[in-house]
């Protein structure tokens, strides 16, 4: 998102971190001390840029909440399976010694120098009795094996339970930063409606400026799966700016990305400052069609180069897919998936 501009309905999940929490909401604290309609429109879009910025932030904060949350709900699933699979081990197990200790009881009821005597065939006995003696030592074993097992339910129950509160936490802060998206989305939009109609369209245009002082390439996409992915963002122009969404009917900037390149059959992780480190890196004058451009420092809007100095992104709420110049804010890299 990067001079990011109007607002859309919210939808998705996500997270954030403490620190960026603390920034977003001492500005929203004081953002509330300035009546909308008292700003004058250059300040007003300044503000309305930040509060796109601080909302994209949070943002791809909520997506890797998500995508954490995601992650923790698959290893709570696969723990209480293998939890399952240890205690009916474990029963059977229990069900096996039981059967064995009781053979073992009613053939040991007689003293063996007594039941010696009694036999009608004495090396009949003396068979049995070395068998007897096995299936003890085998007793032994199993026993073992089973507080082995049940040790290892301990210890698979305790980290269930540890991932649990894990996951609990995850989602408490996805719910945060959901409220804190709204939040700077809700006051954004309340921002641009008291722009005039000249104003907001003089946004709209400082919005897609870039630096035109730079040679950018064309150029083919560096291999097949990129060349699929540029075709995949090209498919996704004109649809909505959705935050927290990976298509296909709506898309965040990272979104976008993950689901073009997810066409190509190629998985990338759920955030741009993830994205960022998904490849190669190149510089900006090397860029070929399908690389990966990411901006500010914090790495917190990405985009995908296409050729000519153009990329495609998901801007920000209320803009669709659109071309915009590959220097419309600092590019922070430039990756080739």
């Amino acid at each position: 998102m990067g001079s990011h501009r109007s607002v859309a309905p919210a939808s998705g999940f996500n997270r954030g971190a403490g620190a960026a929490l603390c920034a977003l909401s001492a500005a929203a604290a004081a953002l509330g001390a300035v009546p909308a309609h008292a700003a004058p429109s250059g300040e007003t879009r300044a503000e309305v840029d930040r509060l796109y910025t601080e909302a994209e932030q949070a943002t791809e904060a909520f997506n890797q909440a998500g995508e954490k949350a995601g992650k923790l709900r698959r290893e709570v699933s696969g723990a209480q399976d293998a939890i399952a699979r240890q205690q009916e081990r474990i029963n059977a197990m229990r069900e096996r010694l039981g059967a064995l200790a009781g053979a073992q009881y009613r053939a040991g009821g007689l003293d063996p120098s007594i039941a010696l005597l009694f036999s009608d065939d004495p090396d009949e006995y003396l068979d049995k009795a070395a068998t007897l003696d096995r299936l003890t030592v085998h007793q032994a074993g199993q026993l073992r094996e089973l507080q082995s097992a049940m040790r290892e339910l301990s210890q698979d129950r305790a980290e269930a339970a540890g991932k649990l509160g894990e996951l609990e936490k995850s989602r408490r802060a996805v719910a945060t930063h959901k409220r804190t998206v709204e939040r700077k989305l809700a006051r954004a939009r309340e921002l641009l409606n008291s722009l005039s109609p000249s104003e907001r369209a003089d946004y709209d245009r400082v919005s897609r400026s870039g630096r035109d002082d730079m040679p950018f390439p064309g150029g083919q996409a560096s291999s097949p799966r990129a060349a699929a992915a540029v075709a995949a963002a090209r498919s996704a122009l004109g649809r909505p700016y959705v935050w927290g969404a990976s298509g296909p009917t709506g898309f965040d900037c990272s979104g976008l990305m993950q689901w073009s390149y997810g066409q190509a059959g190629v998985s990338l992780p759920r955030t741009s400052q993830a994205q960022a480190h998904a490849g190669r890196r190149v510089p900006l004058s090397q860029a070929q069609p399908g690389d990966i451009v990411t901006y500010r420092s914090d790495a917190s809007h990405v985009g995908m180069y296409v050729g000519n100095g153009q990329v495609i992104h998901a801007p920000y709420p209320g803009a669709p897919v659109r071309y915009d110049p590959v220097g419309m804010m600092p590019v922070s890299s430039v990756t080739r998936p």
